[in-house]
């Protein structure tokens, strides 16, 4: 990594916007990459007997639908996750600052608690997020999930949601939303900074000494390892966020919708579509953290970890 001075200084303005950005670059484009995978998983949260596998259902959906079915959702898979992006990776920064700096004494206090530090931060900066994010997955979700799709783009969604259900409609999700990110946050962030620490520490060369390159590589690596962890520790709660966007009932409370919900499907039911969820977290992650590190690099901050 070049020595020379960054053009952005730490912990200003412009450090903050150049993390939001990167958020941005990271999650919109990552998020719409996958769209495919996205719809067979939320599919088969809502009806597990609708494809044998991964493959059998993009082959099922290119027969029966065509090519352009496949990124069914995709418009609202972008803008909102562009969103949650901006608010999770800058929101990140500087609540991990903030955090750092006013609730322990010095930076030595700082560095013992950072576990805590980096799980405090993540949840924060998601909890705000979701609210962005939250009406355009209750869009995605209700245009993957019903066949022929309820809507053919964001725009169409957002008129015919909040002609049948008001604003109420955008966040009836909210609480699985919030159920489902934040874990996977807290744990994608948290475990991402311990996992890279671990590389760093064995190997020969220190990170100081090691080129862009070779520090982002690191992230690649850290980022499927999270992203791994994350998958799991949220599937259960994404599995409840699908079925209640598209089952849910006018008026119904979330406590109702989930009791009903999970007396139907049971313990067993809330890990449907878990191995396409594994495969896609784990490449989103890796690639998020990928980009963002790469922007940072390319504006001159360093390499996160």
């Amino acid at each position: 990594m070049s020595k020379t001075k960054s053009p952005i200084e730490l912990y200003t303005k412009e450090y903050y916007a150049a993390c939001t950005l990167g958020g941005i670059v990271a999650c919109g484009p990552t998020h719409s990459s996958v769209t495919p995978l996205d719809l067979i998983k939320c599919r088969l949260q809502v009806d597990p007997t609708l494809y044998r596998s991964n493959t059998s259902g993009i082959i099922q959906i290119l027969k029966k639908e065509g090519l352009g079915k496949l990124f069914t959702g995709v418009g609202a898979t972008c803008i909102g996750y562009s969103l949650q992006g901006a608010g999770k990776y800058g929101g990140y920064e500087l609540f991990k600052r903030l955090y750092s700096t006013h609730l322990v004494k010095d930076e030595a206090t700082a560095y013992k608690y950072r576990t805590s530090i980096y799980l405090l931060s993540s949840a924060t900066a998601e909890f705000f997020a979701d609210i962005m994010l939250c009406p355009f997955e209750a869009i995605k979700v209700k245009q993957q999930t019903t066949m022929p799709p309820w809507c053919n783009n964001v725009i169409e969604g957002w008129k015919k949601m909040y002609a049948k259900e008001g604003l109420n409609g955008f966040y009836k999700g909210i609480t699985p939303l919030w159920c489902r990110q934040i874990p996977y946050t807290m744990c994608k962030f948290t475990s991402f900074e311990r996992i890279v620490e671990a590389i760093y520490a064995r190997l020969p060369t220190k990170k100081s000494e090691m080129s862009a390159l070779q520090q982002i590589s690191v992230s690649f690596v850290g980022g499927y390892m999270a992203g791994i962890l994350c998958a799991i520790v949220s599937h259960p709660a994404d599995v409840m966020v699908s079925k209640i966007n598209n089952e849910r009932k006018v008026n119904e409370s979330m406590n109702v919708a989930l009791k009903r919900i999970y007396s139907r499907i049971g313990f067993v039911g809330l890990w449907n579509g878990l191995p396409v969820r594994i495969l896609m977290i784990g490449t989103l992650t890796s690639f998020q953290w990928l980009i963002y590190d790469s922007f940072k690099a390319y504006v001159g901050l360093p390499t996160s970890g």
